[in-house]
């Protein structure tokens, strides 16, 4: 049975700070500088989109001459180009890009370029931060380093080095003065989800706001990804499938973090792997996620393509912990909760009982219970019934739509639904993981793999992956859930 549902896939997340910019502007609450620093991000935007037209019709060689000249060489470059085309409004899209529904078709698209790779910085500044964490340059520090980057993204990039006692590392360096910009855009953010209110009178725009930001800044410092990686790569270490590259203390700082090198294929090639292999990629990531939820009370909010590596047989990598959340053990019981409820018992009154308690809806709106088992009840499709299930990206495209599409067939629904704080991140699994199993095509009997991780059913094992992972887990210390 194929999950699927004639509804169009959403553009791609991020579009939210253009439209924060335009509210601002008519608002006129932007300083002056920072109004420089948007035309000078603005230009940078464009010549850095002309720059990746030119680079497809250049040779290798004329590419890497275009590559240097573009280069950010300066902090103050890197601020306007980064903090303005690349900054918070992009991170904060990342997180909340469920919300893109219920933007116009052309914003989205208009939007779409926001998700390009960030213009790296040149070797010599990535050096300069190295150097002013780490007390020496990056050549004094590792016995081998490569100045050109690995990877660019939002915040940072990545670089290629060997340790003095031979190791390979991969080196995560924070693009200076970044952390200053979007802590300056962060101060506005509540002008753009305040503005929300008016399509979803439910939305408490206040604690949305409040959540995001505190994941935000937390992604600035790379002292608290490390202590989230060395959590999951001491909670997953010797696992059968699911590896988590080990964090080198000694050479992290808050803007520079030293991990071990791990190699694999990139998610863009395993959609092109025989169906077997996607669908045991699909499966290790989904054991990830909820084993991590349920058990570790640590979630891994960012799933999206380039936060993996794979290899065959289902053994999966996971890079890039900036953006976690924590879950008290009251928080994981709601969650348990509502799994019992609308899952396991079909208890739909009780469903709506929690679900008001934790302010998803407020009480008394006049739906009846079937409507709220109608609106809901899709959300937890593909584990009901103990069934095998294709995942496709128009399931997940449907998920996005009936939270937040405010002109669609759950309208009155859905905006009176609220986002609490705790189900900010959590909502992540609706748009990342979702779309990353569609577009895999991912097929299992994804209820029996959801009765083994979690712990008011403690199910037997049920596949291949389930049963390697059971051995595992009597050799491990167990975890007071």
């Amino acid at each position: 049975m194929r999950l699927h549902h004639k509804i169009l896939i959403p553009a791609a997340a991020g579009g939210l700070g253009l439209v924060a910019a335009r509210a601002w502007s008519r608002r006129g609450v932007r300083q002056q500088r920072t109004a420089q620093l948007v035309g000078l991000g603005a230009r940078s935007g464009q010549a850095w989109a002309l720059h990746r037209a030119r680079r497809l019709f250049a040779d290798a060689e004329r590419r890497t001459e275009l590559d240097t000249a573009f280069e950010l060489r300066t902090a103050e470059q890197v601020a306007a180009t980064l903090g303005n085309m690349k900054g918070a409004m992009m991170k904060i899209g990342q997180m909340a890009s469920y919300l893109d529904a219920a933007l116009p078709e052309p914003v989205r698209d208009a939007l779409a370029d926001l998700q390009q790779d960030a213009p790296p910085m040149s070797g010599e500044l990535a050096a300069g931060v190295v150097a002013a964490e780490l007390g020496l340059p990056p050549e004094d520090v590792f016995a081998e380093w490569d100045p050109v980057p690995i990877a660019a993204a939002s915040i940072g990039q990545v670089h290629r080095a060997i340790t003095t006692d031979g190791r390979a590392v991969a080196v995560k360096v924070q693009y200076p003065g970044i952390s200053e910009a979007i802590a300056a855009d962060l101060d506005n953010a509540g002008l753009l989800f305040g503005g929300l209110g008016m399509l979803y009178p439910g939305l408490e725009p206040g604690p949305l706001v409040d959540e995001l930001r505190a994941r935000v800044l937390e992604e600035l410092d790379y002292r608290i990804e490390a202590a989230h990686q060395r959590e999951f790569a001491e909670f997953y270490r010797d696992h059968p499938f699911l590896h988590v590259p080990e964090v080198i203390d000694e050479l992290s700082t808050r803007r520079v973090l030293t991990t071990e090198l791990a190699t694999g294929a990139r998610f863009d090639e395993v959609v092109t792997w025989d169906q077997a292999e996607r669908d045991l990629a699909g499966e290790a990531i989904f054991r990830f996620v909820f084993r991590g939820l349920y058990r570790l009370h640590n979630f891994n909010g960012d799933p999206q393509p380039g936060n993996y590596l794979f290899r065959p047989g289902g053994q999966v990598t996971f890079l890039d912990f900036g953006l976690c959340k924590r879950f008290d053990k009251a928080e994981v019981q709601v969650f348990s909760e509502m799994v019992q409820a609308m899952v396991i018992d079909r208890d739909i009154a009780r469903f709506r009982r929690v679900v008001e308690e934790v302010g998803l809806l407020a009480p008394g709106l006049p739906f009846t219970d079937d409507q709220v088992e109608d609106y809901f009840g899709h959300f937890y499709d593909f584990i009901k019934e103990s069934e095998t299930l294709t995942m496709t990206e128009e399931f997940a495209s449907e998920t996005v739509r009936r939270m937040f599409d405010a002109g669609g067939a759950h309208a009155d629904i859905t905006k009176a639904a609220n986002v609490p704080p705790s189900f900010v991140i959590i909502q992540r699994i609706n748009l990342g993981l979702y779309a990353l199993l569609g577009r895999l095509e991912a097929t299992a009997n994804w209820r029996e793999i959801a009765n083994e991780l979690w712990p008011f059913v403690d199910g037997p094992p049920s596949t291949d992956l389930g049963r390697a992972e059971q051995a595992w887990l009597a050799t491990r210390e167990p975890i007071d859930t």
